[in-house]
């Protein structure tokens, strides 16, 4: 289910800043090599703390988080996730039932977040997800959930009729969540606000492969790749890949141009990076394209 194990995040780069927090929760069938619980909290899509089963332990990710919060608080962070350890195993049993399964590898996921932009506006979202798919989402604007699969149907009329469970998860996601959204960038504004430009290659393996426009080393994430053909936006023969984490903390992502080689000597192409730690977009033709070793096409 990549909504719940990849949040994709639209930015307009000519507006305000986003910061964001998020949790994700994941537990397994036992018998695999793998932890049956685990969960992993992020802001601005950096990972800041962790908790497994087999560690049974709540600790930080960051220098930030860290330094900054003491063993109270990583004490009680522990606890909280012991709490949900215990009633995530019993889901997986419940949901296994109702898709009449007896064994195999099977999965429950809970994703829940909130973003704050610098205009005030704010956002926040909560969603399950069973075996790769999603199964139950919090409108936050009706104050209902919206069932992805009729065997979900049995937790929505469960959950719709209990007014004051609902509106507790809404007033977490649009005040609770946001307090500590705030107070988790305080912690770390140097590092979750710097501005690092990226660096690009247009390349391709050969002269028949596809061409590849590929951005790395920048943050923050938000960053945009686009195409022109003779000074006209392109939308067709491209496309896009996710975002990606580099092991230093900055991001990568990369966009394929798929047209012929005669295309490619007739027409004029061009790649278009956009990102808030350049001072203009950055534009390169692909007539400038080098292959793999460095050499010019």
């Amino acid at each position: 289910m990549k909504s719940l194990l990849f949040l994709a995040l639209t930015f307009n780069l000519t507006s305000a800043a986003t910061h964001s927090l998020q949790y994700l929760y994941t537990a397994v069938t036992p018998g695999i090599n793998f932890p049956e619980f685990s969960v992993v909290g992020l802001v601005d899509g950096e990972q800041i703390d962790y908790y497994d089963s087999n560690i049974r332990k709540m600790i930080p990710k960051t220098e930030w988080m860290e330094n900054n919060e003491d063993d109270d608080y990583w004490n009680s962070e522990t606890q909280s996730s012991e709490r949900h350890q215990e009633n995530f195993r019993t889901s997986v049993g419940n949901v296994m039932q109702r898709f009449n399964q007896t064994d195999g590898v099977h999965t429950v996921q809970w994703m829940y977040g909130c973003e704050l932009h610098d205009d005030g506006t704010k956002r926040g979202y909560m969603q399950f997800g069973y075996d790769g798919e999603d199964f139950i989402i919090l409108d936050l604007n009706t104050e209902t959930w919206t069932a992805a699969n009729a065997k979900a149907l049995i937790t929505k009329y469960k959950w719709d009729p209990d007014a004051g469970f609902t509106a507790g998860r809404k007033t977490y996601l649009k005040m609770t969540c946001i307090d500590w959204l705030q107070k988790y960038v305080g912690y770390g504004r140097s590092t979750l606000e710097r501005k690092v430009s990226p660096e690009v290659s247009l390349f391709q393996w050969d002269s028949s492969s596809p061409v590849v426009c590929h951005a790395t080393g920048f943050f923050p994430k938000a960053l945009r790749i686009s195409w022109q053909k003779n000074g006209e936006d392109l939308h067709e023969d491209v496309e896009l890949f996710e975002t990606l984490p580099n092991q230093d903390g900055t991001f990568q992502k990369r966009s394929i141009l798929t047209v012929s080689p005669e295309e490619l000597d007739r027409d004029k192409y061009s790649c278009i990076i956009q990102h808030s730690g350049l001072e203009k977009k950055m534009v390169l033709q692909v007539s400038d394209r080098r292959d793999l070793s460095g050499r010019r096409i």
